[in-house]
């Protein structure tokens, strides 16, 4: 037969077998128009979100122009997304999950969940997602380009080729851009009764104010570009100029402009500000936090009542425990957030609050990361080739930032993992803190699960690009239980044997993650006062005023996300409770891992799926 005849009979072939029913359809026509689907959905994400095409090191080939933009972060912008996601949504339920095996059966009922999420969000006009978590407002301490661009700068976009260089410049004109779209959506979101409450402006305008202070030729948005340039060997950037006198004219004629009228924007909209904390009280809000908590649960089972009651059952539980433990190291006295309070403020937990002393604290999270790596393969039948690396979370945007947080390492491989520590000062992180949340972000957690998803050769693109860096907010449950269940297994294979005060650390942070559920769920369902939420946490767990305050305003600007972790973890200790009755002798923790990792980030309803297949297969 000649190759035109072959190429003919094969789309004959192909043809009849889309119009033929699914049951009739070969199996691997079944999977092949599946495969396309899945490119589709990346498709969407790449081009839609710049910054995670980057972050996922996918800005290249036929989307290599995102790497010269950013996320375009108005109305319109968020409409067009949310309405190409309702399309795919609609493309998704042609398929029938059934007829695939993990992970592709799997991953069709993740994206198919997420899309229809997307969708959902189109009911609430302010509903934004560009933090990598929900929220109802553009501008806050932890939401806006301001807070992000900066970072994803100096530590996301590439710098090997003067290709990059002129993306990065290209990138920074479009930072003005994205500044002038927050500033618009503030004053209309404002306008309709979204303004953020009176506390939260103050943090961003005291982040902005300090990102505006540093002198252009100072800053590190020029000063990034020049050392890894310089680094790579890159000279020049044109005809008399460099890439320093490139990017300061930039940042003073288009960059700073575009801050001060936002700085502006912020002054304006504070006097009417209220001081309530609660999503409740915005238009429409308590069928927000409805849907907000839905999808960072990926499950409508729970409702906020119930969460706030699981919540406080949990804590009661905790406590508990962690009497227990205090008393066994001779802490006896007062209340157990009394005596953890008592450790907080004990100045031999400390590390001194310098520049090299935090070094110091660096180094002993380095010896501690590779002292569980030699433990790993007790419980994991696969482990991730690639590379974390610990650094601080940046000066200039620690005030606002969590105490820590994870990045994956990129699909491509051009870029190792990182686990990141807020430094802003050492009397939030005493030492016997460290252990536990060095194993939720980095390794058995964030970074561990995030590493083995990209470098699976099974699992679609479009499921790596959802679950790295949990950007998308799509998988939160899963995500953050995991790695919360991971504390508990780093318990489990004795890092804690000879350090009982990390393990009170330990079941401090689990208890911590049982109260964020009653917190959160105080402030947006029962009408909590930040004030009262704050005095709650304190009271229970006696972290400073200042962590617990910067905890709880979190949670007022991220709605439910709060509440994923104890959720998710809770859901993974169930799935393996029932995977150990159902298989008995047959049950190996390694396999187990492996079938819940393997397959990706997904909807806690998809892996309870996963578990029982794995279960009847094993």
């Amino acid at each position: 037969m000649t190759t035109r005849r072959r190429l003919m009979a094969a789309a004959a072939a192909l043809a009849a077998a889309r119009a033929a029913p699914a049951s009739a359809m070969p199996a691997d026509i079944r999977e092949g128009e599946l495969n396309r689907f899945f490119d589709r959905v990346a498709d969407m994400v790449l081009e839609g979100l710049p910054e995670q095409a980057t972050t996922v090191g996918l800005d290249t080939g036929r989307h290599a122009a995102v790497r010269y933009r950013l996320t375009d972060r108005s109305h319109a912008g968020r409409a067009a997304f949310t309405a190409r996601a309702a399309a795919l949504h609609a493309q998704a339920l042609r398929f029938q999950p059934k007829r695939f095996s993990d992970p592709l059966r799997g991953s069709l009922e993740s994206l198919t969940s997420w899309l229809a999420a997307e969708k959902a969000s189109r009911a609430f006009p302010t509903w934004d997602e560009t933090s990598g978590q929900i929220s109802p407002y553009a501008l806050t301490q932890l939401t806006g380009a301001y807070q992000q661009v900066p970072d994803f700068l100096d530590s996301q976009h590439p710098i090997r080729t003067r290709t990059d260089c002129d993306a990065y410049l290209a990138r920074l004109r479009d930072f003005a851009r994205m500044i002038e779209q927050d500033t618009a959506r503030l004053k209309a979101d404002s306008a309709r009764g979204f303004a953020p409450p009176d506390f939260v402006l103050d943090k961003a305008l005291k982040q902005l104010t300090s990102l505006r202070a540093t002198p252009a030729e100072t800053s590190n948005l020029v000063a990034s570009l020049v050392r890894r340039a310089r680094e790579a060997g890159i000279e020049g950037a044109g005809p008399g100029g460099d890439w320093a006198t490139f990017a300061t004219k930039t940042l003073n004629q288009e960059v700073y402009p575009a801050l001060d009228r936002q700085i502006a924007a912020v002054r304006a909209v504070r006097p009417h500000a209220t001081h309530e904390a609660g999503a409740w009280r915005l238009p429409d809000g308590e069928a927000f936090y409805r849907e907000a908590l839905r999808q960072n649960l990926t499950s409508s089972e729970l409702s906020p009542d119930e969460v706030h009651r699981q919540g406080r059952a949990l804590q009661a539980e905790l406590a508990a425990e962690l009497d227990a433990a205090l008393k066994a190291q001779g802490y006896t006295q007062g209340t157990v957030g009394a005596r953890l309070r008592g450790l907080y403020e004990d100045p031999k937990f400390r590390y001194p609050n310098t520049d090299a002393a935090k070094e110091k604290l660096l180094g002993d999270l380095r010896a501690k990361i590779s002292a569980i790596r030699a433990r790993l393969p007790q419980a994991f039948g696969q482990l991730p080739k690639a590379d974390m690396v610990v650094k601080r979370v940046p000066a200039y945007i620690e005030a606002g930032a969590p105490g820590g947080y994870a990045v994956m390492p990129s699909i491509d491989g051009s870029r190792p993992g990182s686990y990141y520590i807020n430094l802003r000062d050492t009397a939030e992180v005493p030492s016997w803190t460290l252990p536990t949340l060095t194993f939720h972000e980095g390794i058995p957690g964030h970074y561990l699960q995030g590493a083995l998803e990209n470098e699976s050769a099974e699992l679609p693109t479009a499921m790596k690009i959802l679950g790295t860096d949990f950007n998308l907010a799509g998988f939160n449950a899963y995500a953050e239980g995991w790695a919360l269940y991971a504390e508990q297994l780093a318990d489990e294979l004795g890092m804690y044997t000879d350090d009982p005060m990390g393990r009170i650390g330990y079941l401090h942070d689990a208890c911590f993650r049982a109260v964020r559920m009653v917190v959160d769920t105080g402030m947006h369902a029962k009408r909590w006062s930040r004030e009262q939420a704050t005095r709650y946490m304190i009271d229970a767990l006696g972290d400073q005023e200042a962590t617990a305050q910067g905890e709880i305003d979190r949670y007022v600007v991220w709605p439910g996300q709060a509440c994923s972790y104890m959720v998710g973890k809770q859901t993974f200790l169930r799935l393996r409770a029932k995977a150990r009755a159902a298989m008995g002798a047959r049950f190996d923790l390694r396999k187990f891992h492996d079938a819940v990792l393997l397959n990706g980030a997904m909807p806690l309803d998809v892996l309870d799926g996963v578990v029982t297949r794995f279960i009847a297969q094993g």
